[in-house]
């Protein structure tokens, strides 16, 4: 049984935009809260990698939106046509930042209908433990020592 097709998931963290930003787009940060040996090059049509899976971003508007796509398929490089849209918007609230994340098209993956739901299912947890490891990332940044 195929779930919405899409992963939304959102979290208030207690740190600028800016910060906040940093952390989601820079390769120095990643390893820390989304995989071990991810890189990206920050830049429209930059290429980038999150274990053994392709990520290619598509949209670097600084501070507010990031946005990539990717595949789970070793060697594949991501195209509109076999890969998730993820898109991650940061709204500065309260002092903190809003990061909002969702991730679409996965009812339009050329999978079997079960594999599409499983990916939902697997990465549905996957975002909510990698936005776990984020917000305990960000709350061990010494923030009082920035400008």
């Amino acid at each position: 049984m195929m779930g919405t097709g899409r992963i939304e998931r959102e979290i208030l963290v207690e740190a600028p935009v800016d910060v906040v930003w940093e952390v989601i787009t820079a390769s120095e940060h990643l390893g820390h809260w989304f995989k071990d040996d991810a890189q990206i090059e920050l830049r429209v049509d930059g290429r980038g990698r999150a274990g053994p899976f392709t990520l290619r971003v598509v949209a670097v508007e600084a501070p507010h939106r990031f946005a990539f796509r990717w595949v789970r398929r070793t060697g594949v490089e991501p195209d509109e046509d076999n890969s998730t849209l993820v898109e991650m918007r940061l709204t500065a609230e309260n002092g903190g930042t809003r990061l909002r994340m969702v991730e679409t098209g996965i009812a339009d993956l050329p999978w079997p209908e079960a594999e599409r739901a499983k990916y939902e299912d697997e990465y549905r947890l996957g975002w909510e433990r990698t936005f776990e490891r984020l917000e305990a990332y960000l709350a061990r940044l010494d923030l009082g020592s920035r400008p």
